[in-house]
């Protein structure tokens, strides 16, 4: 179960919208960057109003933030304030949870009823009608179950949401399924980069060279057999929590998330994931005293965004910031990407022990 609290609340994100401050040079993501892990750049800021392949930027209000777009998690059982709106069947509760994220600058508000979506598909129906007359935001469907997705699809007014697309969260290679909706209804989808099928069975992936070439193969067919457009795709890399992370799944997925913005064959295709696991179990304060969480989510972003990574699973209110190289998480987290096995548990004990 997800917690309220506002400081460490699952996926809290920063917020965005369009049209305001600078990043810092070097935070922009782009195709084809140097390699190695890089972090946003010293010098002057500058404004940047465009980003990925000429899509627009969402810097935030006060100071450099990073280029990137929200979508809103919080309509979801697994919060415990959403799981009692949904228990009384409050509408105008949801609706105004809804607004709440979408006046933060969510550009996608995910929904989510928990198991009741098998039982009582019109619920979910009904719960997107609700939401889509209060606000114009395109929503995310997050069910795996096709059943449920074309209840979700039927439901959705794409005029209400000025023409744009909904997502459909999410497809894997073994759950293809899904994609035998497209024609009949068009959507956006999350890809997840996570598993893959080998010799018919699902397995799940632990290097780079898996996530990138699952990640390749999904998008390459999304495009060439199902006729999406790039921009119409997002990768989801998952994002393993450190403190038991003694295989080196986060430098999987950074080196992933490198190779797969320098890729020519999937230019235009966006990266995700939601960054709530990273800090699981962990303290609450760094040796430094910073928020030992938020500071995790904020440096894998900072050398994540630079390659691509443009899009959060998130709360919108949740303010991200690049982290400058000197900053004591930044350091200790590029430290913790380097080792493995007991290294890597004695790597993570620095960030909250002297």
């Amino acid at each position: 179960m997800k917690d309220d609290t506002s400081s460490s609340a699952p996926r809290d994100e920063r917020r965005a919208a369009p049209s305001r401050p600078a990043i810092p040079s070097g935070a922009e993501p782009g195709r084809g960057q140097s390699s190695g892990l890089s972090s946003p750049g010293e010098g002057p800021d500058r404004e940047v109003r465009r980003g990925l392949q000429g899509r627009p930027t969402y810097p935030s209000d006060e100071g450099p933030s990073f280029p990137i777009r929200i979508i809103g998690e919080r309509i979801n059982p697994g919060f415990k304030s959403t799981k009692a709106l949904f228990d009384e069947q409050d509408i105008a509760g949801i609706q105004a949870l809804a607004v709440k994220q979408a006046e933060a600058g969510a550009s996608w508000l995910n929904v989510n009823v928990g198991s009741r979506a098998m039982t009582e598909p019109e619920w979910m129906a009904t719960v997107i009608r609700a939401i889509q007359e209060v606000t114009s935001v395109p929503l995310s469907f997050d069910f795996p179950s096709q059943k449920v997705q074309r209840a979700c699809l039927e439901a959705y007014d794409a005029a209400k949401a000025g023409g744009r697309l909904p997502i459909v969260n999410s497809i894997t290679e073994h759950r293809w399924d899904l994609m035998d909706l497209y024609g009949e209804f068009r959507f956006k989808v999350i890809l997840m980069a996570s598993e893959r099928v080998e010799d018919g069975k699902a397995l799940g992936n632990k290097t780079a060279d898996e996530i990138h070439a699952t990640a390749r193969r999904g998008a390459l067919r999304l495009m060439h057999e199902n006729g999406l457009a790039a921009d119409d795709i997002f990768i989801d890399m998952s994002v393993s929590a450190i403190i038991a992370d003694t295989e080196r799944l986060n430098r999987s997925t950074l080196d992933a998330i490198e190779r797969i913005g320098a890729d020519p064959a999937m230019k235009g295709v966006h990266m995700m994931g939601g960054l709530s696991n990273i800090g699981q179990q962990m303290p609450p304060k760094a040796v430094d005293g910073s928020e030992l969480k938020h500071a995790l989510e904020c440096a894998f972003l900072t050398l994540a965004v630079p390659h691509g990574f443009d899009t959060v699973l998130g709360t919108p209110w949740r303010r991200y910031e690049p982290l400058p190289a000197d900053h004591y998480v930044l350091a200790t987290y590029r430290n913790f990407l380097e080792q493995s096995g007991s290294n890597a548990l004695r790597a993570v004990r620095k960030f909250y022990k002297a």
